[in-house]
């Protein structure tokens, strides 16, 4: 898939529809991208000094946004000196983005939405530097990874002295869920990992997106159970040409896997309990699975050849 590619097409009537919440976050990662060209378009393009100052006086936007504060209070919440707190004050003042009712400084409605702003963008960059190490592994297709929903997840990476900290992650969600969807670009973790894999052949409900070589050495490996795991419904396989990461729904969290491309390891893996995450997740899901083919038996079943 190329970086290009829309996986959260709103108008696949494949996908589940989403909440409101959701449907923004996805509409704002789609135009994105075109951002800076609108803005081009409309000749106003804020003066990054300015920026730089409306950043600098988050703090004190993010008190005043939870309640309207004096100065004593303001100076005793943030730590700062009467001489900061006089300054900062007066610069919001200037712009507009407070004003002063009985004695006290509450935000206009300019300055609650660029409060608002500011702590987006303040937990936007927290969740990419957290996850820095999935997304500098999914870099090809991280446009179509939506990073908000995830501002909370764990973040497990591979270690030089343990470099399996992400597939034990993993297999351990697996063993804690009874159904599991996903797909992956390789194994979901290593083929000697027998516990994993028979978690998956003995689970009750299982669907695993692969490629098609990967559901080959599945069946090389595991000729016998993988094909009753099949046959007895408990495993569902499909297969796409082309997979963009690794993606997992548990029962109760949904997580990403970065893997390396020259070895085929795990190298991070992300999970978390996020409705928002959880709902993006699904409708990746649903659109990779509506173009995905199901499982060739006379191809993949070696006990029918």
């Amino acid at each position: 898939m190329g970086p290009q590619e829309d996986e959260t097409n709103p108008d696949d009537p494949a996908l589940p529809p989403g909440s409101a919440i959701l449907e923004t976050v996805l509409e704002n990662a789609r135009n994105r991208q075109y951002l800076g060209q609108r803005l081009d378009a409309a000749g106003d393009r804020v003066d990054t000094d300015l920026l730089g100052d409306i950043v600098r006086h988050g703090p004190v936007l993010e008190a005043l946004r939870e309640e309207s504060l004096d100065r004593g209070e303001i100076e005793e919440r943030l730590d700062i000196s009467r001489a900061t707190s006089h300054r900062l004050t007066q610069w919001l003042d200037e712009r507009g983005f407070v004003e002063k009712v009985d004695s006290r400084l509450q935000l206009t409605g300019r300055g609650e939405a660029v409060a608002d702003e500011v702590l987006r963008f303040e937990a936007n960059v927290r969740t990419v530097h957290r996850l820095a190490p999935l997304l500098d592994v999914i870099c090809e297709d991280h446009q179509e990874f939506v990073v908000e929903p995830f501002v909370d997840a764990t973040v497990t990476v591979a270690e030089p002295d343990d470099p399996y900290r992400p597939v034990e992650r993993f297999v351990s969600l697996v063993g804690e869920s009874e159904t599991f969807r996903g797909f992956n670009t390789t194994h979901m973790a290593p083929l000697v990992l027998g516990e994993f894999h028979q978690q998956v052949f003995d689970g009750t409900d299982n669907e695993i997106i692969y490629l098609p070589r990967t559901v080959d050495k599945l069946f090389e490996t595991y000729p016998e159970q993988a094909t009753e795991a099949v046959d007895g419904g408990h495993l569902a396989l499909r297969t796409r040409d082309d997979l963009p990461y690794g993606l997992a729904i548990f029962d109760e969290r949904v997580g990403i896997g970065g893997y390396d491309e020259a070895t085929g390891m795990m190298q991070v893996f992300v999970d978390t309990e996020s409705p928002i995450a959880r709902e993006w997740a699904e409708r990746v899901y649903a659109s990779v699975r509506a173009d995905s083919e199901p499982l060739d038996d006379e191809r993949f079943d070696p006990m029918r050849q």
